[in-house]
């Protein structure tokens, strides 16, 4: 009997040893998983931060676009700067494209900084490329775009592209109706 007694204590402090092993792991455990999740929470924090940043930086570049637009389109020694365009136009051509490009750039940034979706956008260019003006502006700058290979940029200029395409061979006056919108990825 005592030789009974002896054992069940050795497997009674077996047994605690064990549980008390568990329940170190376990704490071990939710510590563990206490710092994962606050470190997730911060990671999400950063990563928060940096989309507001880009969406802050796209914004000021925008800005300085207008401000350096305003300025060309309002003297046309400074224009002169940017006629890059395939052939040579008038100053009232180019203080025009200029427009064009600023109505576009305005566009593309507000895509970018998600104030709008693809499909959004697709329906504004559709509408601004109504104007015989801006789409004589794209076919003027088509090159320059071409070397913007591989850029979200690039991407979206292929979209206007098409849609120009579509609304050249449309049989329709409802230009509104050409082309399907895209689907945001």
């Amino acid at each position: 009997m005592a030789t009974l007694n002896i054992g069940i204590q050795g497997l009674r402090s077996a047994a605690a040893a064990g549980l008390g092993m568990v329940a170190g792991a376990l704490v071990a455990m939710a510590a563990q998983k206490q710092a994962m999740d606050t470190l997730h929470e911060r990671l999400d924090q950063l990563e928060q931060h940096a989309r507001t940043q880009r969406r802050s930086n796209l914004a000021r570049q925008q800005r300085q676009h207008w401000e350096l637009l305003s300025k060309a389109i309002d003297d046309t020694e400074l224009a002169e700067v940017l006629d890059i365009f395939e052939r040579p136009v008038t100053p009232e051509r180019r203080r025009q494209y200029l427009f064009a490009n600023a109505l576009y750039t305005n566009l593309l940034c507000y895509y970018r900084i998600g104030n709008m979706g693809r499909d959004e956008f697709f329906k504004h260019v559709r509408g601004i490329f109504q104007n015989p003006i801006v789409r004589e502006y794209w076919y003027a700058t088509q090159q320059q775009r071409a070397s913007l290979t591989g850029t979200e940029e690039a991407e979206l200029g292929r979209l206007v592209d098409d849609l120009l395409l579509q609304l050249e061979e449309a049989d329709t006056d409802e230009w509104w109706v050409v082309g399907e919108p895209p689907t945001d990825p």
